[in-house]
C-alpha cells in the first residue's frame, strides 16, 4: 500500500508517504466487477501504513506498533486503479504505550478520506518480524540508517 516514503521529521511528528493504486489486483474481481474501485477498508490500511513508519522512526524499530482503534472514518471518493495517491499522517499524542494520530490521503491536492487511528505500541512478538519490516523499511525509501542504531 505505501510504496515510498517521501519525507519523514519524527521530531515535528510528521510524515508523507506515496501509494499506487495497483493496476491489476484480486481485490477488484468483486469490487467491483467492470469498474475495479479500491475498498475502503485498504485506504485505511494505506493510512494505516504510513502511520506505522511514523511510530517505528519515534521509538527507533524499538517497538512494534499495531492498529488498535480507527475514530472518524470519511471517505469522500472513489479511488481507481493507477492512482498515486499522496499520503499524510500527524501524532496528535503518545504516551503509555498508544499513539493517537490524525492522518490522510489526497489526490492531486484533493482530499480522498481522513481518519484519527490509534496505535499499541508493544514490544517485538518475535525477531524475524522486526527483521522482516527493516526489509520493507529499505525497500520503501524509509531511511533506515537514520532510525536504526548500527
Amino acid at each position: 500500500m505505501v510504496d515510498r516514503v517521501v519525507a519523514i521529521d519524527p521530531a515535528l511528528k510528521t510524515i508523507h508517504c506515496k501509494g499506487l493504486v495497483p493496476h491489476e489486483s484480486s481485490i477488484f474481481e468483486g469490487h467491483f466487477p467492470g469498474y475495479p474501485i479500491m475498498p475502503g477498508v485498504l485506504l485505511v490500511e494505506a493510512m494505516a501504513q504510513t502511520t506505522g513508519w511514523l511510530v517505528l522512526a519515534r521509538n527507533r524499530f524499538d517497538k512494534m506498533p499495531f492498529l488498535a482503534t480507527v475514530k472518524e472514518a470519511k471517505l469522500r471518493t472513489f479511488v481507481v486503479p493507477g492512482q498515486n495517491l499522496d499520503l499524510f499522517s500527524e501524532i496528535l499524542h503518545e504516551g503509555s504505550g498508544f499513539v493517537v494520530a490524525k492522518t490522510h490521503t489526497s489526490l492531486d491536492g484533493k482530499p480522498i478520506c481522513s481518519a484519527e487511528l490509534t496505535f499499541r505500541v508493544l514490544p517485538w512478538p518475535e525477531g524475524r518480524m522486526k527483521t522482516t519490516v527493516l526489509q520493507v523499511a529499505q525497500e520503501v525509501a524509509f531511511p533506515v540508517g537514520d532510525y536504526v542504531d548500527a
